[in-house]
Formats: C-alpha cells, structure tokens, sequence
C-alpha cells in the first residue's frame, strides 16, 4: 500500500530518489554516534539531521509525473519480507573537494538489502525506468560532508535495525515522503 502526495516536476527540483530510513531510535543512535565520531574526527562538516538519515536505492532525479507514478506502481510490486540490516565500519567516500561524505557502511549485514534493491531495480526496469534502476550500489548512512577524509574504521557497536519499509523522497528545502510501501512476502 503507499500514498503519493502532491508532486511536480519543475527544472529546479530534479531531486527525487528511492531510500529506506532507520527507525527514529535507531536514527537518534546513529546520530549520537555521528557527533561523538565527528569530534573525535575533528570535522567542521555539519551532521545530517536524525530525520533525514538514510540508506538511497536509487536516484531517479526529476521525472515528470507520468514516470513517478512508473516508480509507484514499479515499488509496488516488489516483494520481500521485512529484514535486518547492520552497519559496522565508518569511512569518507570520494566527493567534490570541501564535500566528501563520511559514511556508515558494512559487508555480511548488508546483503539482504542488496537483494532487496536488484528485486526493486528490476520491477523499476520492467516499468520502462531501466536508466533510473543503474546496478552500482555502495549501502551507506551519510552522517556528514567534509573537507578532510578519513580511513575506514570498524564502530564499537554495530548500527542494526530491521528495514519494513522503504519512500520516495523529494529533497529541496528538506525531506518530503511523497509516497511509502511496506515490505511484504
């Protein structure tokens, strides 16, 4: 079941991707965890708020609205049970000089959202959106963008939770879910 919420598509608002997001317990964790590294780290970059916090599926930029309703009816038909992810190591991925990210990331724990997103990409591509459903696919949790990087290092505590749900989000000005979908067998 989802709902989609009022979208248009404009040239100044090409910011439309698929994500699952942490449950606000575990965002709030991830986010203590974020400012505790980010000091240790001695960053400048400013956290991602706890409410914006996520893992993208896919990027699908700006899309008129015949295609988001593709991207709808594509997510709606992926079928999974809910699962378990963990993140255990935090590093800097490559960026533009003055952003670079530093990111959750993990290996064994993240298997089953992989899967998740290669049965997401290919309900996305049976709609016509094969462009949009690109295979390269990194899992992280942005926590901050910085100048400096850092090595990959492992986090004392796994970050685990169980991902029911994933959203279309619109990013302009903020996060807006325009649209949601339960994961179900």
């Amino acid at each position: 079941m989802f709902y989609l919420r009022m979208y248009q598509n404009t040239s100044a608002d090409p910011r439309l991707f698929l994500a699952a997001l942490p449950d606000p317990v575990t965002a709030t964790r991830i986010h203590r965890l974020a400012g505790v590294l980010k000091r240790a780290h001695q960053f400048s970059g400013k956290l991602i708020a706890s409410d914006r916090l996520h893992v993208s599926l896919f990027f699908l930029g700006g899309l008129p609205e015949q295609m988001v309703r593709a991207v709808c009816e594509a997510a709606g038909d992926v079928r999974m049970p809910p699962f378990k992810v963990s993140f255990d190591r935090t590093a800097s991925f490559r960026g533009r000089s003055g952003s670079r990210p530093f990111v959750l990331v993990g290996d064994d724990g993240l298997n089953e959202l992989k899967s998740f997103r290669q049965v997401l990409g290919a309900e996305l591509a049976r709609q016509g959106l094969q462009r949009r459903a690109k295979a390269n696919f990194e899992p992280h949790v942005t926590l901050l963008y910085d100048d400096r990087s850092v090595e990959e290092y492992p986090v004392a505590e796994a970050i685990t939770w169980v991902i029911s749900e994933f959203v279309l989000i619109h990013s302009l000005n903020g996060h807006r879910h325009l649209a949601k979908w339960s994961l179900r067998a």
